[in-house]
């Protein structure tokens, strides 16, 4: 792949709004094809998008295709993928982005499959150098970055949350709208979605959180979850964990930050009995301030941390919530 002056953004959609990844996508599509007086692509598909063309529009794509029809209500690949290989064929492009969530990482290789070409997921740094697109992306547990150069086209790659900045909204940008009939056959739709279960979790998003509380195998339970919430709530963050917080089942897995989980980018970081392994902060080295509170005085994560504290968090935890509402009165 030598260049990347055309791209194509696979927008996802909730409640017919685009998702911030999305925006950052548009952002990295657009300093790429600026560089190179190229043009950003997107398509998005979905039931009951209303303005989704339009905002896709203001924040930095040319053009957009929108097939708007009930059977996209839900994601499912083997639906999606006729008309967006459709959509890619009547644009050619160099590059196709897509955001690295659980639909991205499940639509990409079945994409790349039907386009006949390869894909690099989870890229979190993107480059053109020598007139070829650079994708660098984690391996060996996050450990390392490999830097990879597709040979096939178009080159198609995930992309991490929180790396790249979203263009800033212009309500009257100029853009096509393209909306266009589904070319599916329903009857070759092999599953069906019976059910959607979403994290009844109380507390604003993860990803768009200006404050997470994140807890780790030292919170010793739910009950130290229950702190956290207590904590987030008063600081009016979000609540996070690592993954054997998760696996233990004292927080849903969608609350999982790290390598296998979401990136987050808060103003504010703080990581509660959590040792710091490289595959946790791969998660969350991209916030402003990370604060930890741990009992070992070793641990990993002292090193990415602004602020430190060396106790017990089942004392601290209670003590620093009476503080912050008795500031907040």
């Amino acid at each position: 792949m030598k260049n990347a002056s055309n791209l194509f953004v696979v927008a996802e959609v909730v409640d017919g709004h685009p998702v911030g990844l999305c925006h950052e996508m548009l952002g990295l599509a657009r300093a790429l094809a600026d560089r190179s007086g190229g043009t950003v692509h997107a398509g998005v598909l979905g039931s009951g998008l209303g303005g989704a063309g339009e905002d896709l529009i203001a924040h930095g794509a040319d053009t957009v295709r929108v097939i708007d029809a009930p059977i996209f209500a839900q994601y499912q690949a083997d639906a999606w993928l006729p008309d967006l290989h459709a959509m890619i064929g009547q644009v050619r492009p160099d590059a196709v982005m897509i955001g690295h969530t659980p639909l991205g990482a499940d639509l990409a290789p079945r994409l790349a499959f039907r386009l006949g070409t390869n894909v690099a997921t989870g890229c979190n740094h993107v480059r053109v150098e020598g007139g070829k697109l650079l994708l660098t992306r984690p391996c060996y547990g996050g450990k390392a970055e490999e830097v990879v150069s597709m040979l096939s086209s178009p080159a198609l790659f995930t992309v991490k949350p929180k790396c790249f900045q979203p263009c800033p909204k212009q309500d009257n940008r100029g853009g096509e709208l393209v909306r266009m009939d589904s070319i599916l056959d329903p009857a070759s739709v092999r599953t069906k979605v019976r059910e959607v279960r979403r994290d009844a979790s109380d507390g604003a998003r993860l990803e768009s959180a200006r404050i997470v509380v994140a807890g780790g195998g030292g919170m010793k339970g739910v009950r130290g979850f229950e702190l956290a919430g207590r904590l987030a709530d008063a600081l009016g963050g979000a609540v996070g964990a690592s993954r054997v917080a998760c696996d233990l089942g004292w927080c849903p897995p969608s609350r999982q930050v790290g390598l296998s989980g979401k990136t987050v980018a808060p103003e504010l970081y703080i990581a509660i009995g959590i040792s710091g392994a490289a595959q946790h902060v791969a998660g969350c080295a991209n916030a402003k301030t990370i604060v930890a509170i741990n009992t070992d005085p070793d641990a990993p994560i002292f090193r990415y941390s602004k602020y430190g504290i060396v106790g017990d968090c089942h004392q601290l935890m209670p003590a620093l919530i009476d503080k912050i509402e008795a500031l907040r009165k």
